[in-house]
């Protein structure tokens, strides 16, 4: 999983051993296997036990940094299961062993290859061993049998400088070490080197975010990729401190300070922590000798926490007007799919929570309550920001007992192991709930960190939130802060916006019309092929052609007729058959195939259909008219198997009769010129509907006119 880290601010909880007053974060023990007379550190799991280094029984010289003659330094072996009921060290392998300084040590995952760090002239006289070129370097060998054989030197070893500590990946294809190389940051610095086709790598400085004008080294790495590593350069307690990182991105993590008594004044180093970092191992010379420490968890520490961002509900749902409605005569209806509903295009909606929920924008007809026309329909999936999440009371009196609960935590993909507190008063807790008070006011962090488990692959992960809590002197100053809070309204995001809506469009009429599409008259829909002579459809009156079509999608045949460029213009045909007892009738769009019909609409489109564009007070043809029927002229001979239906239709000016009579007369003026220009007859047909077949309201002149055009259909 990658959790958000790059994007938010990171709180690095550190926290000091004399802000507590409760158990601290971690209880420290010497290791059964620690000596006062000889050292011992850099402690690696090891099959049932620790392999680490010792220089008891070593005779004369260096210990692990200086040469104050406490001896070289010896890889040493214990069974930490202590079966035989005592410590039981003994020497790990004999040929593994040099005269000089051997360890620490490093292990692949299947635990029969080992790197380990010795140093690289092993045969130099007792005046030779700490001079200038005597440099430590990094060996491996594999495990036969019971022997460790193959020893090979790694190819980066130096005789300038110092190659050690060396730490493998968990699937052994990355190096880590330190070294002293020039170049660096400071002393030494930590590196990587990686392992692609059968050979190491150049190695990479992990940075300045890792390293320091100081010292880093002993690097340890987690199953979970996490880096633990020592410093004497960042800010800490005194001499090496442990430090805690991790990769986010592209980067390194800031690092963050092991709370005491992990750390202390004195050198601590060379950590490791089973996956949850519930116990573990480190190397300290706080009781005036190097020891190997236990170490066990009291209460996780909180790495890094990122602001806790709250799950959002409320949304903004806006008609796009890309399709203009008519508001007179029709309204909008939003439905949200969770039983409420608003008759405006624009209005702002909560949800009681995450789901799936079906959205709906529907075109209303305002007279009778019947649908007209689906604008929009699609399935949204409201999820939670996949974070820890801390619920509580945001304001609080001091004294009072705050319950806080981690169980809303939603991290798909991971099995919550444990959870820790930080009430950021020095107070800590553990569980999926905690109870705390506050015994001053003002702002506090509480920060919640979380052990997970990867449900697909076992992998172990930890992720921190943050929260802010205000703690007041009494209750009428939380009353104020509340009423305050309460009457700043904050900006409800676009549900288009919110990142975390899963947005799946069932239908979209906006984006159809992006196309080459007609408004349609759907009279009935039907899983059957409907006879046209039924009585289902003898009520539609002649002057409407009815035709059949069949959706692919779902096998459902659908009985439409009419075809209008935009959506208004189908509104009197609608209530027409609604009047007529069509009570399913609706408009829905109808994108065009026909390549021959895909002409006409654009023809359509770009002349329009104004009849006085056609004819002049006389009723005869105008220039403009013969610019358009020429083009049809066109069309009719590039398709030769189509027909054309040319109508004209008028007003509810003047009689009925008149105007029935007006509208005949031009659509044979057209007709006659097209076969003028060659169209057969027989292709063609005239019609003239007056003013039964209106579009518009005939209230205003530009309604009228609306009214007042003609028609091309290919029948």
């Amino acid at each position: 999983m990658k959790f958000r880290l790059g994007s938010v601010v990171f709180i690095s909880i550190l926290l000091m051993h004399d802000l507590y007053c409760q158990k601290e974060a971690y209880t420290v023990t010497l290791s059964p296997f620690s000596t006062d007379k000889y050292d011992e550190y850099a402690p690696v799991y090891y099959k049932n036990g620790i392999v680490f280094c010792t220089n008891r029984n070593s005779g004369l010289v260096l210990n692990y940094t200086d040469s104050d003659d406490k001896g070289f330094f010896r890889i040493y072996f214990v069974d930490t299961t202590y079966k035989s009921g005592k410590s039981d060290e003994k020497l790990f392998s004999k040929n593994l062993t040099t005269k000089l300084n051997d360890g620490p040590v490093t292990f692949n995952r299947n635990r029969d290859t080992i790197f380990y760090s010795r140093n690289i002239n092993d045969n130099l006289k007792q005046k030779e061993v700490s001079g200038p070129r005597n440099k430590l370097g990094i060996f491996s060998a594999q495990l036969a049998g019971k022997e460790w054989v193959k020893i090979r030197e790694f190819r980066l070893n130096n005789e300038w400088y110092n190659i050690t500590t060396p730490c493998l990946s968990p699937d052994g294809r990355i190096l880590y070490f330190a070294s002293d190389k020039p170049g660096g940051y400071g002393g030494s610095d930590l590196y990587y080197c990686q392992f692609e086709n059968g050979y190491w790598k150049d190695p990479v400085n992990m940075g300045k975010e890792i390293n320091s004008t100081g010292n880093e080294s002993y690097p340890f790495i987690n199953l979970s990729g996490e880096l633990f590593f020592s410093s004497d350069g960042l800010p800490g307690l005194g001499g090496k401190d442990i430090f805690f990182s991790r990769f986010s991105d592209t980067a390194w993590l800031t690092p963050v300070h092991i709370s005491p008594p992990v750390n202390s004044p004195y050198d601590d180093f060379g950590l490791i922590s089973d996956p949850l970092m519930s116990k573990g191992y480190f190397s300290s010379n706080r009781n005036n000798s190097l020891d190997i420490y236990n170490f066990k968890t009291n209460f996780p520490q909180i790495f890094y926490s990122s602001l806790q961002r709250e799950n959002q509900y409320c949304f903004r749902f806006n008609d796009s007007g890309s399709i203009a409605v008519d508001t007179t005569y029709l309204k909008f209806r939003w439905s949200f799919g969770d039983g409420k509903s608003s008759d405006k295009a624009a209005v702002n909606h909560c949800y009681n929570g995450p789901g799936n929920y079906i959205v709906r924008l529907d075109i209303i007809d305002r007279k009778t309550g019947n649908l007209f026309f689906v604008k929009l329909l699609y399935s949204l999936d409201i999820k939670d920001v996949e974070q820890a999440y801390i619920k509580s009371h945001d304001v609080a009196v001091k004294g009072d007992v705050i319950e806080f609960d981690a169980t809303k935590s939603f991290l798909p993909g991971f099995e919550v192991i444990n959870q820790s507190w930080d009430f950021g008063d020095g107070k800590r807790a553990s569980g999926g709930t905690a109870k705390h008070s506050y015994e001053k006011s003002g702002v506090y962090s509480v920060n919640l960190g979380l052990k997970l488990k990867s449900t697909s692959n076992g992998e172990f992960h930890q992720t921190g939130i943050s929260k802010k809590i205000l703690i007041v002197t009494d209750l009428q100053e939380k009353t104020d802060t509340m009423v305050k809070r309460a009457s700043f309204k904050a900006s409800v995001i676009d549900i288009k916006n919110y990142e975390n809506a899963i947005i799946k469009t069932e239908y979209s009429a906006e984006s159809e019309i992006k196309q080459d599409v007609v408004f349609t008259l759907e009279l009935l829909e039907s899983e059957n092929k409907v006879d046209l002579k039924s009585s289902s459809l003898n009520r539609v009156p002649q002057k409407y052609v009815i035709k059949e079509t069949e959706d692919l999608n779902n096998g459902f045949y659908s009985y439409c007729t009419g075809r209008q460029m935009n959506l208004m213009a189908a509104y009197p045909a609608y209530s027409e058959m609604l009047a007529l007892g069509f009570k399913d009738v609706k408009i829905r769009t109808l994108v065009l195939k026909e390549p021959s019909e895909i002409e006409l609409y654009n023809l359509i489109k770009n002349n329009g259909t104004s009849a006085d564009t056609y004819f002049d007070s006389s009723d005869m043809l105008t220039s403009v008219a013969y610019i358009m029927l020429d083009q049809i002229v066109k069309l009719m001979t590039k398709y030769p198997s189509i027909k054309l239906e040319v109508s004209v239709n008028t007003d509810n000016t003047g009689s009925a009769e008149n105007n029935l009579a007006l509208t005949q007369k031009r659509s044979r003026v057209i007709v006659n010129y097209l076969v003028s220009r060659g169209v057969n007859a027989g292709r063609l047909v005239a019609k003239g509907f007056g003013g039964s077949k209106p579009v518009a309201p005939n209230f205003l002149l530009k309604e009228r006119r609306l009214n007042q055009r003609i028609d091309f259909n290919i029948i």
